[in-house]
């Protein structure tokens, strides 16, 4: 088996990829890495709380590295952290890297130029699928996961706590990708046919925060959300 690290958010596209990666018995998944918000100890952009994330991990059975950065970094503060941590894997015997991106071309080339620096290859397990398709065979394969963060360009706060399910789906407006591939959703996964137990919790306030990054910040949704607002499901564990 190929020694690789999954780039991990927590939310269904991950999950998804990692069922598959698993599946395919190619892969020997040695870490998931997420990338945590230093101020508030959450996923960055999902804003599910850091402990919910390591038990998480826990219940995949999984090691978790987590790269801690500022809200808003820089890119060339962001590429070095990241570059460091690449290249501590590396040292590993680990050189291939797994996303759970759909079809967003240009942060696919990011990736793999990033990754091909220090020597490492990207792997795609999800690619080009239909997103339709993709979120109902999440479904039906068993996996469990609630909406956590909403773009209020795309969706209302009413949307945040849903569960996804066949209703949730259904009631996506036309112009929403049933994945949220563009940012319009991000979700928390909970159980599945890759958790040894499902992750507890409860749902909190759902708080509403208006980004307003500068030119250099380096988070994808938020530099395509460009100062719009998010409502944030809490979770609490």
């Amino acid at each position: 088996m190929i020694n690789a690290i999954f780039n991990w958010s927590g939310g269904k596209d991950s999950a998804y990829a990692l069922y598959k990666i698993q599946q395919d018995k190619l892969y020997d998944i040695k870490h998931l890495l997420t990338t945590i918000n230093n101020e508030y100890k959450r996923i960055s952009m999902h804003g599910v709380r850091e402990e919910l994330l390591e038990t998480q991990a826990a219940s995949i059975g999984q090691s978790l590295t987590k790269i801690y950065l500022p809200e808003f970094p820089s890119m060339a503060d962001y590429n070095t952290q990241i570059r460091s941590t690449l290249l501590e894997f590396k040292k590993e015997g680990i050189d291939q890297a797994v996303f759970g991106d759909i079809f967003l071309e240009d942060l696919r080339e990011y990736r793999e130029e990033q990754l091909m620096q220090v020597g490492m290859n990207a792997v795609f397990p999800l690619w080009k699928m239909n997103t339709k398709s993709l979120v109902t065979d999440f479904i039906k394969a068993g996996f469990k996961a609630v909406v956590v963060c909403v773009d209020e360009r795309w969706l209302d706060k009413s949307f945040a706590g849903k569960i996804i399910d066949e209703k949730f789906i259904a009631s996506l407006p036309a112009n929403v990708d049933p994945c949220g591939e563009n940012g319009e959703f991000h979700s928390f996964v909970y159980d599945g046919p890759i958790f040894k137990f499902p992750v507890k919790f409860n749902i909190g306030e759902v708080v509403y925060k208006r980004y307003k990054p500068d030119k250099e910040s380096v988070s994808n949704e938020v530099k395509a959300s460009n100062a719009n607002g998010f409502w944030y499901c809490d979770l609490i564990g």
